[in-house]
């Protein structure tokens, strides 16, 4: 037999080994809400805010075989994991946002580094940017608790934000799009609160994940010179949602904040989406 080859096992047998993914291979598809600001050197501004409710497709696909990671401090470790691509677009006008490939792995228990199972994702965006990530993960019996997320920029001194500085930020200079309740641009994870308003959740696992300090983010020179994008931190929750008569779904909701540095300032970049398992 080739040994160019792995093989993969069956579904039922891989799946539990992708322990808190494994619900995620398949389709998703769903809607959500992206903020960012962004430098406006082109148009004689220092920068633009632009919003987006948005129309999203996220697929997942099993890596076939083990991942073997060689230890010199420990024994040999092996993982599953997942492939994935992200495709989000503009609601109303069906125009490209985000492109994303990349790979989701269920990391076990090390002891050299002395850590616990996490969870790992992987990606790269055409902008020129290769993500990766690292966290934790948790199970609890009902629906997520999901926090605000703010979207306040912060200044690195010495640099201080004038007044009047940041009023696109004000819902009367850049109104939300339609669908988007106006307090979502203080907090965009209103968005995910109110997709669950009146849903009966009775199972939530979340991934929790942070370019820093496991992880990091590469960008090349023209990012690092204009937007550096310098670190990001999200939460992915999915949700089994009780429709009634006997009926359940799967839901999958995510909060991600991309911190992209420009004028001396950190500038969240936002983005939210409630996606329902095809």
């Amino acid at each position: 037999m080739s040994t160019l080859f792995r093989a993969s096992a069956p579904l039922a047998i891989a799946n539990p080994q992708l322990g808190p993914l494994a619900e995620l291979p398949g389709t998703w598809v769903g809607n959500g809400f992206n903020l960012i600001s962004l430098p406006d050197h082109q148009g004689g501004k220092p920068f633009r805010l632009k919003l987006n409710a948005t129309r999203e497709v996220l697929t997942f696909a099993p890596i076939g075989g083990p991942i073997p990671n060689r230890g010199s401090a420990q024994n040999d470790i092996e993982f599953l994991g997942l492939h994935y691509l992200q495709q989000v677009s503009d609601a109303p006008t069906n125009a490209a946002l985000h492109l994303e490939p990349g790979l989701w792995l269920n990391v076990p228990s090390t002891t050299a580094p002395a850590d616990p199972p996490t969870v790992v994702r992987m990606g790269t965006v055409p902008h020129g940017d290769a993500l990766l990530a690292q966290g934790n993960f948790l199970t609890i019996p009902g629906p997520p608790q999901i926090a605000p997320a703010s979207t306040k920029p912060v200044a690195i001194p010495p640099t201080t934000i004038p007044l009047g500085y940041l009023d696109p930020f004000k819902p009367s200079n850049t109104p939300p799009p339609p669908g988007i309740p106006s307090d979502a641009i203080a907090d965009p994870n209103l968005v995910l609160r109110d997709a669950i308003r009146g849903q009966h959740i009775t199972n939530t696992t979340a991934l929790i994940i942070t370019s820093t300090p496991a992880g990091g983010i590469v960008n090349i020179p023209f990012v690092v010179k204009n937007a550096d994008v310098t670190r990001m931190n999200a939460i992915f929750w999915i949700e089994t949602v009780d429709a009634g008569g006997g009926n359940t779904f799967l839901q999958l909701q995510y909060t991600q904040t991309v911190i992209l540095n420009f004028l001396g300032i950190d500038w969240p970049h936002v983005s939210v989406a409630t996606l329902v398992k095809q």
